[in-house]
């Protein structure tokens, strides 16, 4: 089945990075009990209630989240909430591959990295993103998604 383009809607694509499938179960007083499920059904209902167009992608691996960045450039996403997890310290390529399209995002983080081990500080991602919004647990997602529903 041929997805359809999202050209014209407003589109928000929410990408999550590696080991995010494990949320709910997951060092739960870090990154709180919603699940991966929950967070992505509250967020393309919200979407919907705007007549905005959100879908969610999920993987582990950092070449699959280059393909859906470089893939929501074809599909018309103008905007992108980004929780490169893990990948937000190391990425170089992710990064790129956000330049090149250029679509404006807001990089999430569940925890507060600047609270944590100081390697987790740097991030690749927040020097280019529109915004960041670190330590707000899953509502975070929530603002972000709000942020780019009020900018188209």
């Amino acid at each position: 089945m041929k997805k359809k383009s999202t050209a014209g809607a407003r589109s928000v694509l929410v990408l999550h990075g590696p080991n995010l499938n494990l949320l709910g179960s997951r060092e739960p007083g870090i990154y709180g009990r919603d699940t991966l499920g929950e967070i992505n059904r509250r967020l393309i209902a919200a979407g919907t209630a705007a007549g905005a167009v959100v879908r969610c992608a999920q993987s582990n691996h950092e070449g699959k989240l280059v393909d859906a960045v470089q893939r929501a450039k074809r599909d018309g996403v103008t905007f992108i909430v980004l929780n490169p997890a893990g990948l937000t310290h190391t990425s170089v390529v992710l990064r790129d591959a956000l330049l090149a399209v250029g679509i404006p995002f807001v990089e999430v983080h569940l925890s507060n990295p600047h609270a944590r081990e100081p390697w987790r500080r740097h991030s690749y991602f927040s020097d280019i993103a529109v915004g960041t919004i670190f330590g707000l647990g899953s509502r975070g997602y929530d603002l972000a998604l709000a942020y780019a529903l009020g900018r188209t």
